[in-house]
């Protein structure tokens, strides 16, 4: 797709902002994850870089993230970096594997609830992460270095809330970190810098093998780590991918950023980086400036290598603080407020949803949280739709009694299914219509299946009409007992895989 002179400035202004957040959140994750803050500013650079020209969705930015550093802390601890690399390349393996596999659509059956509490649950964490930049040697800083800083956070804040209303022809993010590091600079104001953190110059990442015993114990090592990276890296990269699509009203493509995603992290497994995903902060930077092509990504990636090869002395005079006061802007614009006023409003189930999601995505992390959230979700839509299926009965000219079927049978309705029948009061001969019923899964077959076994017990024949094609052949084995007739129905079919 070709880009307006506008939209190419808009794409290259934003990606220079975006590279200028990825900074510090790079060195903060490498130094929670114990590893060299260039390990985390190379993977950085290429997560970035290599998912912006492959990846699914124009304008999601990839980095090394919280998520993945939280989870490779102990593999680093106990085993050293090396273990880290190996890992990260079979965590590129894994997610290759499944985008090959065509399993990212899955993502979209994470129901809305679960999506509004990983939002909000994220946009908390984003908020949390800055705290620490408040610290410095383990204590919190004070007096007059403590109200510096909240004032230039302040200014860097209104900044991007203000700037807008007279121009957007520059991402107010960018111009609001140029304004602090100027008026800091100019005015020779002390107060903390990117270069307190860590340097981050350096050269190119250089090509190496992991220096790990190739053998099965590796394997055993680093495979749990690997998985847990890989699954951790997808779910979040493709809810930012729908977060994303339902912003922009476009529509991203699921499987082709799991095989990005998995290039990204196996080329920086062999190229010393820490791994990572998609990032939603820095997405919600780029897309809310309007860059949403793949120039903005690549200039990012390629904004933050020139960072670290030429620019370090500069960038490190960056002051926090206007850091800081973006990714704030971040996390308020990240948070869907309007959830806490619908919270009283939508079904107790939904609200749990939310609530539960956020909580955990806040004190443990996303994978869990995601995991916890669709079983509620599951749980609550299973006991429902238990409760819906009944039954109308009457008696037809033969003397059979009709029991016309409605609802969905599965396995959670199975007890009320059994309890809608009388075998010792009925006819000698019932037919069941399955004209307006759906059976779901084995466990509804089974119930037919002990149906019919109870009519036979009375003596009595079970007759089943408008069945699907399907559960008639996983009922031959009732043969003797239930006889399954017309067919009629040509559309209905059992649940399965080729659906949808």
């Amino acid at each position: 797709m070709s880009l307006s002179f506008a939209q190419a400035k808009n794409n290259v202004l934003s990606g220079l902002t975006v590279a200028f957040a990825l900074v510090p959140e790079a060195i903060a994750f490498a130094v929670v994850a114990h590893v060299n803050p260039l390990t985390g500013l190379y993977a950085a650079f290429m997560m970035c870089l290599i998912t912006a020209v492959l990846g699914g969705r124009p304008g999601m930015i990839s980095g090394a993230t919280g998520a993945i550093a939280v989870v490779i802390v102990a593999l680093v601890m106990q085993h050293g970096v090396q273990y880290l690399f190996a890992a990260v390349i079979m965590m590129g393996l894994l997610q290759l594997l499944f985008g090959i596999l065509r399993l990212g659509k899955f993502i979209r059956m994470v129901p809305y609830p679960v999506m509004l509490g990983f939002v909000n649950g994220l946009a908390i964490v984003i908020f949390l992460a800055q705290m620490p930049h408040f610290q410095q040697h383990g204590e919190w800083i004070v007096g007059r270095a403590l109200w510096v800083m909240l004032a230039l956070v302040a200014v860097s804040m209104a900044i991007i809330y203000l700037l807008p209303r007279w121009t957007k022809a520059v991402p107010s993010a960018l111009v609001a970190i140029l304004a602090v590091a100027l008026l800091t600079n100019v005015l020779g104001i002390d107060t903390r810098t990117v270069g307190d953190l860590a340097s981050i110059k350096g050269g190119l990442p250089g090509f190496h093998l992991p220096e790990v015993p190739w053998n099965l114990e590796t394997l055993r090592i680093v495979f749990p780590y690997a998985l847990i990276m890989a699954m951790v890296g997808l779910i979040e990269s493709l809810l930012t991918l729908n977060l994303i699509d339902d912003m922009t009203d476009t529509r991203g493509k699921p499987n082709r950023e799991c095989l990005a995603q998995g290039t990204a992290n196996l080329v920086t497994g062999f190229f010393g980086g820490m791994g990572g995903c998609a990032m939603i902060g820095q997405s919600m930077i780029n897309v809310g400036a309007g860059a949403t092509h793949r120039l903005s990504g690549i200039v990012a990636g390629l904004g933050l290598l020139s960072f670290i090869l030429f620019g370090s002395s500069l960038i490190e005079r960056i002051p926090l603080a206007a850091l800081i006061g973006v990714m704030f802007v971040v996390s308020a614009k990240t948070f869907e407020w309007g959830s806490l006023r619908v919270l009283d409003k939508v079904p107790r189930a939904d609200a749990l949803v939310i609530v539960a999601v956020t909580a955990v995505t806040i004190f443990t992390d996303l994978a869990v949280a995601v995991v916890i959230g669709v079983v509620i979700s599951a749980l609550v839509f299973a006991w429902q739709h238990a409760s819906q299926i009944e039954v109308a009965t009457r008696i037809d000219a033969r003397g059979s009694r009709i029991y016309e079927l409605k609802g969905t049978l599965f396995f959670a309705s199975t007890s009320n299914f059994q309890n809608l029948f009388n075998p010792k009061g009925d006819p000698d001969h019932v037919v069941v219509e399955f004209g307006q019923a759906r059976v779901m899964d084995h466990s509804a077959i089974e119930a037919i299946d002990a149906l019919a076994e109870r009519y036979q017990k009375q003596g009595k024949r079970l007759h089943l009409r408008h069945l699907s094609p399907d559960c008639a052949e996983l009922l031959r084995k009732a043969s003797g007992m239930v006889e399954s007739n017309a067919v009629e129905d040509p559309h209905y079919h059992l649940a399965d895989d080729r659906l949808g």
